[in-house]
């Protein structure tokens, strides 16, 4: 009997290790992206956090801009860190902020023209060159593999933001 207890306590040990190492790892895959990632396009005057901005507002599906809250939930910042980022890329003449004009309240941010062609022309060459060395020895399969991963993690945590807010809620208004 105590094998058979022993067993899943030895083998949550070692998801947990497993787990630890995991999100370690992720939390300096995160921190070397930003400080090789910034690297490769500090020419530009960008860094991976305004790259990211460029990067959402350059979809097709933004070209006509996003307001402050969706850019946020898009790249799964607060509002206030998104500010003073959005503030600064206006002053450096990237974005554009301007009075939605079906809600006067809310502001949405457009990539300028001068955005553009640092994002297009200047940007876009290193950022790829910086893909393709990190992902150099990644076959296909290993980059879907890697994504596909990522996007459950992803999930779960979005999940569980969700159910930490919901929680905060309740607390709230009992």
């Amino acid at each position: 009997m105590k094998d058979s207890n022993k067993r899943p306590q030895g083998k949550h040990a070692a998801k947990m290790e497993l787990a630890n190492r995991l999100f370690f790892r992720l939390y300096q895959c995160a921190n070397m992206l930003h400080k090789t990632g910034s690297r490769a396009i500090e020419a530009e005057g960008l860094t991976t956090q305004q790259w990211a901005v460029l990067g959402a507002l350059s979809r097709e599906e933004a070209h006509a801009g996003m307001g402050i809250g969706d850019l946020a939930r898009y790249l799964m910042v607060s509002r206030q860190n998104l500010a003073g980022l959005v503030s600064r890329m206006e002053r450096d003449g990237h974005l554009s902020i301007a009075s939605d004009t079906r809600d006067r309240r809310s502001r949405i941010v457009t990539m300028t023209e001068s955005g553009r062609h640092v994002w297009q022309a200047l940007a876009q060459p290193k950022i790829r060159a910086y893909y393709e060395e990190i992902l150099a020895d990644f076959s296909i399969n290993d980059t879907a593999h890697a994504l596909h991963y990522l996007l459950k993690l992803l999930e779960n945590m979005k999940r569980l933001d969700k159910e930490q807010l919901k929680g905060q809620d309740d607390d709230q208004t009992e």
